[in-house]
């Protein structure tokens, strides 16, 4: 459980960083992601989604 709360933590950070650091830059992604199809859009989050469970299952394996 303490490393779940961990890695949402570190999300928060990331995000908190790339906010603080780039507001323009992220407002600019969002009408990018608000033009896409809404398909296009759930392919892109199951993509993350992936990515993301695999570099969680190759950090735990290793």
């Amino acid at each position: 459980m303490s490393q779940v709360v961990l890695a949402l933590g570190l999300v928060l950070a990331i995000e908190g960083l790339v906010l603080a650091l780039a507001p323009r830059r992220i407002e600019d992604a969002l009408r990018l992601i608000a033009a896409l199809p809404p398909d296009q859009r759930r392919l892109i989050g199951l993509c993350a989604l992936a990515l993301g469970v695999l570099i969680v299952w190759l950090v735990k394996a290793a």
